[in-house]
């Protein structure tokens, strides 16, 4: 679909690094011409791949802020419309967003270009990769997980993403205080992710009673939850801290 060198992978890591069962398939299908021209002109400067082969230097991919801006993990931006609130909203802080969904990648860069953002990336290929991989322990400020398939059916329950393993590798590259930020429609997963974020002895629940969180100023209200909230789906937030 793209010239060598100038778009992103559709495997980047190959079967080198993971071998246990995915929780995503990448999408390539459907990409739209003005999506297609973002990523043929925007992945060099600022995708990266999910290969496992380096470690990321944060503040050499934030170029364009100052050396030891706080940068936040993105998992599953979808069509990167609330990535681009959140950019515009806390320029100060570089946003390295996370999919294997390709026009949803070609659609964010070139919204992020459109609104003259410089504190977003865009990363290709499987998260837990990257985090175990590419990231070093500490070097988080945030991560989000907004909205993740629930994979609803008991025998499927396994691919969701929020588990306790999870958990730990993500507790593990926060810095202290850091936040992990997770939001469901789905309140059965809703009620694992509580139990799951709980029982993870590096981090605490921001709330005082232990429970689910109001939804923050800062996670923007997207079509696809105003769709559910009219469907009388109820949307839970889990705010969780990273321990010293």
């Amino acid at each position: 679909m793209f010239p060598d060198g100038t778009g992103p992978s559709a495997n980047p890591a190959g079967d080198r690094h993971e071998r246990r069962i995915r929780s995503f398939q990448p999408r390539r299908s459907r990409v739209t011409a003005a999506q297609r021209d973002a990523l043929l002109r925007l992945w060099p400067e600022w995708g990266v791949e999910i290969d496992g082969d380096r470690r990321l230097d944060l503040d050499e991919l934030f170029d364009t802020l100052p050396p030891g801006s706080p940068v936040v993990l993105e998992i599953g931006f979808g069509m990167g419309e609330a990535t681009v609130r959140m950019a515009a909203d806390d320029p100060a802080t570089g946003i390295l967003a996370a999919d294997v969904h390709t026009p949803g990648q070609g659609n964010l860069l070139g919204q992020a270009e459109r609104e003259g953002l410089s504190n977003v990336r865009v990363a290709n290929g499987d998260a837990i990769i990257l985090l175990r991989e590419m990231l070093d322990p500490g070097s988080l400020a945030g991560i989000r997980v907004f909205f993740p398939d629930p994979w609803p059916k008991k025998r499927h329950h396994k691919r969701r993403i929020i588990q306790p393993e999870f958990v730990e590798l993500a507790a593990s590259r926060l810095r202290p205080g850091g936040l992990l930020h997770c939001a469901t429609d789905w309140e059965p997963y809703a009620e694992q992710m509580l139990q799951v974020l709980t029982d993870c002895p590096a981090l605490e629940n921001t709330q005082p009673d232990g429970g689910f969180a109001p939804r923050p100023d800062f996670r923007p209200l997207t079509r696809f939850e105003r769709q559910g909230l009219d469907k009388g789906h109820v949307v839970r937030d889990l705010l969780f801290r990273r321990l010293p």
